[in-house]
């Protein structure tokens, strides 16, 4: 479970908007692709709006079955009510009248079959990897969950009570405390704002929320929020026969409510957490930067820029790290997101005396690329390092599902991949040069640095 994002060098998987038309209801499109997402797929759109993607991949006997909610803590737009996202992927496995959550552990450890959940900014992500063989089962457990998870309200409670004991567990990492902070200050209105777990104060009033959380079920999980991607040893017919099945009876649900558009930040902000326990100071800095688009080269230009400055093979790696010693460890990257979010940056620093010099060679490394930009072989090894990168990812039915449900869920489609590496293939030394310039000025950052207290 995903509370927040990890902080790491581009990994050049990314999403957009825009990409590909959608299938009217009822209809079928089935479409081959022969670049970076080289497996044919089909596509359908059920009358109630539930969009389904196939993909036949040769993994004899196995299958990836994938629900993907295009709901996360984006989505909790009203004060009060955030880490609902993340507490419906508990809730998800406490069972229906049919399936009680002893009977469905029973059934996914009868089929030897693994089932977990995650939830992100964006998404809440269900997947099953199982047999061939048991796929009409795998429809039915999860037709049946999603259509008719049932719960009270002394059930409720308790895994409301237990969100609040994950949330406390996870507050002895200063990272999370460092993530909150960064979030807060960098957003004024967008629901970006908090972390994905939530505030801690709406976490604790999370068990008197027990009305709002059937409020949030029906406007979310329903058939025109929710893509399936199937993923195997699976023919496009024989999964949709059996989708159109399960699932046709499912009703759309309420209307969603608009999320608020963050406007540009002004002027920098610093915070300073303080902090008890034992740990290296850290710096912690985010930038904003647009939403992906397929439109524009920007993103992939960030994705560029991030390989460049944090790379192992980096000059500030180099400097940092291994030259110099005063750093654990560094990272950064441009985040893929439906909305804009943040180019965050991280680094251990190994001695406190040395932060503001760390955080200098730092902002001294992207204003040398934002004024020399790169050279044609340096960016041409990155976009080839990229493809590669992102074609390893695709060795196995669950890998290619779990990329496919990130684009799915920020864009919607599988064509957005190829669309998106079109774009990165248009990235020129200048576009690098030009977002180092745009992106990455004081007005447009916010900076959070941790300070473990002196023994």
């Amino acid at each position: 479970m995903k509370f927040f994002p990890l902080v790491a060098a581009a990994t050049f998987v990314a999403s957009s908007t825009g990409a590909g038309p959608t299938p009217r209801p009822g209809g079928t499109r089935l479409t081959s692709q022969k670049s970076a997402f080289p497996f044919a797929f089909s596509e359908k759109v059920l009358a109630n709006g539930l969009r389904i993607f196939v993909v036949p991949y040769d993994s004899p006997g196995l299958v990836a079955y994938y629900s993907v909610v295009r709901t996360g803590s984006r989505n909790e737009v009203e004060p009060g009510k955030s880490g609902f996202a993340h507490f419906f992927e508990h809730m998800m496995f406490r069972g229906t009248e049919r399936y009680s959550t002893e009977q469905y552990n029973a059934e996914i450890k009868a089929m030897g079959a693994d089932s977990n959940a995650f939830t992100a900014e964006d998404m809440t992500v269900y997947h099953i990897l199982a047999g061939k063989s048991a796929l009409a089962k795998v429809v039915e457990i999860e037709a049946d969950r999603f259509l008719n998870l049932k719960y009270d309200e002394a059930s409720f409670q308790k895994e409301a009570r237990a969100v609040l004991g994950e949330y406390n567990k996870g507050s002895s990492d200063p990272l999370q405390k460092m993530d909150e902070a960064l979030h807060d200050h960098a957003f004024a209105v967008h629901s970006y704002k908090h972390t994905t777990i939530g505030f801690v104060r709406d976490i604790e009033d999370m068990p008197h929320q027990f009305a709002y959380s059937r409020q949030f079920f029906d406007r979310y999980y329903r058939p025109d929020n929710v893509i399936l991607l199937v993923v195997g040893d699976v023919s496009s017919d024989e999964v949709l026969k059996l989708v159109e099945k399960a699932y046709g009876t499912w009703s759309k649900g309420l209307a969603r409510p608009p999320v608020p558009v963050e406007p540009p930040q002004t002027h920098e902000q610093r915070v300073t957490v303080p902090w008890k326990g034992a740990s290296l100071p850290m710096l912690f800095v985010g930038y904003h930067t647009p939403a992906f688009s397929t439109k524009s080269v920007d993103g992939p230009a960030l994705e560029v820029l991030g390989e460049l400055l944090f790379a192992e093979r980096s000059r500030l790696h180099k400097q940092l790290v291994l030259d110099e010693q005063k750093v654990e460890t560094l990272e950064g990257g441009d985040g893929k997101h439906v909305d804009p979010n943040l180019f965050l940056v991280l680094a251990r620093v190994k001695q406190a005396k040395d932060m503001a010099y760390v955080e200098a060679t730092i902002d001294k490394e992207i204003a040398r690329i934002a004024a020399e930009g790169v050279d044609e072989k340096t960016l041409g090894e990155v976009l080839s390092h990229a493809r590669y990168a992102f074609a390893a990812q695709l060795a196995t039915p669950d890998h290619v599902a779990l990329v496919g449900a990130e684009f799915l869920a920020l864009d919607g489609h599988l064509s957005a991949i190829d669309a998106y590496f079109s774009r990165l293939g248009q990235v020129k030394g200048a576009d690098v040069q030009r977002v180092a310039r745009t992106y990455f000025a004081p007005q447009n950052r916010t900076v959070v640095t941790l300070q473990p207290e002196t023994p």
